[in-house]
Order: structure tokens, then sequence, then C-alpha cells
């Protein structure tokens, strides 16, 4: 799939840019990991290493990472870089489901 495929994908997606060398991102791995967890099978979690994957930080306009973003209906309703608490995190995504 590509990138606008999957933010399509579902009615709630969300998606962290990351890259493998930003200490702020290797703080957040965890982070993302239990999230992934606990929306399983409600919101898919998708991440995007932005040197591999310059084209979709660039169509999503990433300028920092971590950048997460929060897709409704293929829409980017929210949007946060830098590291975020995980219970906010989840907060928030969580917001845009009900």
């Amino acid at each position: 799939m590509n990138y606008s495929e999957i933010i399509e994908s579902r009615p709630v997606v969300l998606v962290e840019f990351f890259a493998s060398w930003c200490p702020h991102c290797r703080k957040m791995m965890p982070i993302v990991e239990q999230i992934k967890m606990l929306l399983d099978g409600r919101v898919p979690v998708y991440q995007y290493d932005i040197d591999e994957n310059e084209a979709e930080a660039g169509k999503a306009g990433v300028e920092s990472v971590p950048t997460f973003i929060i897709y409704r209906d293929g829409e980017p309703v929210w949007r946060h870089s830098g590291e975020i608490d995980g219970e906010a995190l989840l907060a928030r995504v969580e917001s845009f489901t009900e």
C-alpha cells in the first residue's frame, strides 16, 4: 500500500515519522510499541523512517522527528512533533475514535 492508501485504510490512523539516529525517536520507540498494543485492532499505527521514506515525509510536510500525525477519513486532524507522554498520545488518538 502506498501512503495515500494507508491513511485512508481505516477511519482513524496514527502515523509516526522517525529517524534511527534521533535520540528523541529512540526514547519514543517503547512508548509507541505500547500504544500499538493498546490500540490493536482499533487503530493502526504506521511508522516511517524518514531516511527510507523521504517522499512520504515530504508529502506529510514533516520537518522534524519524531512527528506524529493522526488521520481521520484520510485527512490530518492532529499533529505533534517531538517527544510526547504515552498516555497523552493514546488519549488523543482515542478522542478521534468516538
